[in-house]
C-alpha cells in the first residue's frame, strides 16, 4: 500500500439542570441562561438523555440554544413552546445580522429542528415551523494541510535523547503514518497494540473498531519509547494502560499534546497554521498524492461514508494544480 511515510457505549449521565445561578455564565454573553427553568425544554432533554442517552455537553449546547430562543421571544410575549415560523426566521435573521456566521445560524436552526419536531411528536402543538426553513448554504472548506518537507521537518523537532522528547517524537510518527484522530491517539491503551503484526486496534466515532497498520518508521519509535521513554516517565508512579504519559504517569491530553506540537512548528519554522486534525489531514492527502486508492484512506481514517473521504481528492487536485500553475511553462 502507498504511504507518505512506507513502510459498549458508557451509560447517560444525568441530565443537566442548571439553577439559576449557574445559568448566567461569565463571558457567555447576554443570550446565554435564562432567569426561569422552561418545563417544556426539560421534559425536551430528558427525552434526549434517556432514549438516546446524549453527553452532557450535547444536552448543554441544546440548553443554550433554546433558552437563547426564549429569551428573544419574551419580549415578543411568546412562549418558546408557541412559536410560529415567523419567530423563528425573525430570530435567526437578527442573528445574522448581529454578525454569525452561517454554519452557527445552521447549528441554531438544527437545534430548532429537533425541539419542535419533539414538540409535534409528543402532541403539545399540531404543527412543526421550523418544517419549511431552509438552512444557511455552507461552504465545504478544504482541510488545511503540509507538506511532506515541513511534516519531515516537525517529526524531527523533538529530542529523542529526552523521554518526553522521545515520546513526542513517537506520537507525531504514529499520528501521521496512522492517520488516527488526537483523541483515538491519546486514549490509546497498550492492550491496542499489536507490535508483532505490526497493527493498532482503534475504536473511532460511534464505537466502530477498525485495525490501522503502524508501518515501519513509526513501529520502531513506538517500540523505542515503550522501551526506553516510557519506563522513565512511569518511574515512581502506578502502572497505567495509556500508551503516552506525562511526568506524572498520567495519560497525555489533547490540550498538552497540541501545545506541544505548536511549540515543535515553531521550532522548526513552520509558519502554516496548525489545526488538531494537520497531521491526520497531511496522511490522507500524501497517501492520495502518492497514489492510494480513496477506499482504502477512507477505511484508514475510519470515515463511516465515502463522501467524507473525498473532500482529500479536491486538496490533492488542488495541488496538482498549484505544482503546474508555478513550474510548467504554460502554466
Amino acid at each position: 500500500m502507498p504511504s507518505p511515510r512506507s513502510s459498549g457505549p458508557m451509560a447517560p449521565q444525568p441530565v443537566p439542570r442548571r439553577t439559576e445561578a449557574a445559568q448566567a455564565e461569565p463571558g457567555a454573553g447576554p443570550d446565554a441562561g435564562s432567569s426561569h427553568p422552561d418545563p417544556v425544554l426539560d421534559r425536551f432533554l430528558e427525552e434526549l438523555w434517556a432514549v438516546e442517552g446524549l453527553a452532557h455537553l450535547t444536552l448543554e449546547a441544546y440548553r443554550r440554544d433554546l433558552t437563547a430562543l426564549a429569551r428573544w421571544l419574551q419580549p415578543r410575549g411568546v412562549g418558546l413552546a408557541d412559536a410560529s415560523r415567523a419567530d423563528l426566521l425573525d430570530f435567526l435573521g437578527s442573528r445574522m445580522r448581529a454578525g454569525a456566521r452561517p454554519r452557527s445560524v445552521a447549528r441554531w436552526l438544527s437545534s430548532l429542528r429537533r425541539f419542535y419536531r419533539f414538540l409535534a411528536a409528543a402532541g403539545l402543538r399540531r404543527d412543526d415551523p421550523t418544517a419549511h426553513i431552509d438552512a444557511p448554504r455552507l461552504g465545504r472548506p478544504l482541510p488545511g494541510s503540509v507538506s511532506e518537507i515541513q511534516v519531515e521537518a516537525l517529526l524531527a523537532a523533538p529530542d529523542p535523547e529526552d523521554p518526553l522528547g522521545l515520546r513526542d517524537r513517537a506520537m507525531l510518527e504514529l499520528l501521521y503514518a496512522t492517520g488516527l484522530r488526537v483523541s483515538e491517539l491519546v486514549t490509546l491503551e497498550q492492550s491496542q497494540v499489536n507490535p508483532r503484526q505490526g497493527v493498532l486496534r482503534v475504536t473511532g466515532k460511534g464505537s466502530r473498531e477498525r485495525l490501522v497498520p503502524l508501518g515501519e518508521v513509526a513501529g520502531d519509535w513506538l517500540a523505542e519509547y515503550l522501551a526506553r521513554g516510557r519506563p522513565a516517565l512511569m518511574q515512581g508512579h502506578p502502572p497505567a494502560e495509556a500508551v503516552f504519559v506525562t511526568r506524572r504517569g498520567r495519560a497525555m491530553t489533547r490540550q498538552a499534546f497540541w501545545y506541544r506540537i505548536k511549540a515543535y512548528a515553531a521550532a522548526a519554522g513552520i509558519t502554516a497554521e496548525l489545526s488538531p486534525h494537520t497531521l491526520r489531514h497531511a496522511f490522507a492527502t500524501h497517501l492520495l498524492d502518492h497514489g492510494a486508492d480513496l477506499r482504502v484512506v477512507q477505511m484508514l481514517l475510519g470515515h463511516s461514508s465515502l463522501s467524507t473521504t473525498q473532500i482529500y481528492t479536491h486538496v490533492a487536485r488542488a495541488r496538482l494544480q498549484a505544482l503546474h500553475a508555478r513550474h510548467h511553462p504554460r502554466g
